[in-house]
């Protein structure tokens, strides 16, 4: 079966060097991308080697992985914004 990777950084890559900052610099921040990158590696294992599990676990996990993701773009938007206005 073929795997669609979901890393954070493939997801969105325009925001690359503000995931690395916020990696390093903001506990949060950190915890959320492990909690995703764990559940990511769970979900693509079980995809790639074909393993049983019930739908209803899968798209499960899936919502939980879309939920994480949700919340680290929401991060990532206002440390964006918060770069900005300190530019501007």
């Amino acid at each position: 079966m073929q795997v669609e990777h979901h890393e954070l950084q493939l997801e969105f890559p325009e925001h690359a060097e503000a995931i690395a900052v916020l990696k390093a610099g903001n506990a949060h921040f950190a915890k959320l991308l492990g909690s995703y990158n764990r559940l990511t590696g769970r979900v693509e294992d079980l995809e790639e080697h074909d393993m049983p599990v019930s739908d209803f676990t899968l798209e499960d996990m899936k919502k939980q992985r879309v939920k994480l993701k949700d919340e680290l773009y929401h991060i990532l938007l206002a440390f964006r914004a918060g770069q900005q206005s300190v530019k501007g």
